[in-house]
């Protein structure tokens, strides 16, 4: 990933600390203001991001490469378990979001509880605006919101093999009925 570019405000948004990069949307439209007014090139994204992999992190390094600073939409609790079901998320939300928020090419990162960001997209009105190509970009939500603004929407291709889901699955097949279960690490007093 390249370095940021210097001054303003992606230095001091990528040189914080994972907590401090999880932000009210309030605290979000602030940054977007300054990021508009030095013309710097905002990229928004979200997702479940549930149990954080290899795919996870090779997609947002690359929406991270489309603009100048990467805001990273994360579902509720609640949302994602309507969205993926009973037993979701196995992550809490601010968990989730922490985790997000410490990968060096995320700028900010705040939790969302709509089904879509589609409100937060009207908000935020990002330059870029990204999700995974499993969406075809007439379907990605906020399309229209963003092309109407002058910004792009771009698909990335995912990581093959690569989901939360299929890393749950894993797990349960590995671990079932029956199956030797992890022994807790031993706690130092």
């Amino acid at each position: 990933m390249p370095p940021c570019p210097p001054g303003g405000a992606s230095v001091i948004l990528h040189h914080a600390m994972a907590a401090d990069k999880v932000k009210s949307l309030e605290e979000i439209l602030l940054v977007r203001r300054r990021l508009r007014e030095e013309g710097k090139k905002l990229v928004f994204t979200n997702g479940c991001f549930d149990i954080l992999h290899a795919g996870h992190v090779r997609y947002l390094k690359q929406a991270r490469d489309l603009g100048d600073a990467l805001v990273v939409a994360v579902n509720s609790d609640r949302s994602v378990g309507e969205l993926k079901g009973p037993g979701r998320p196995i992550v809490p939300e601010a968990e989730r979001a922490e985790v997000v928020a410490g990968l060096g090419c995320v700028d900010l990162v705040f939790v969302f509880d709509e089904p879509t960001p589609q409100r937060v997209i009207d908000a935020i009105i990002p330059d870029v605006l990204v999700k995974g190509a499993d969406w075809e970009i007439s379907d990605i939500v906020g399309r229209d919101t963003v092309v109407n603004a002058g910004g792009e929407v771009r698909n990335i291709a995912l990581a093959e093999g690569c989901s939360s889901t299929a890393i749950i699955t894993r797990i349960l097949d590995r671990l079932g009925p029956g199956a030797a279960r992890p022994e807790r690490p031993h706690v130092r007093k």
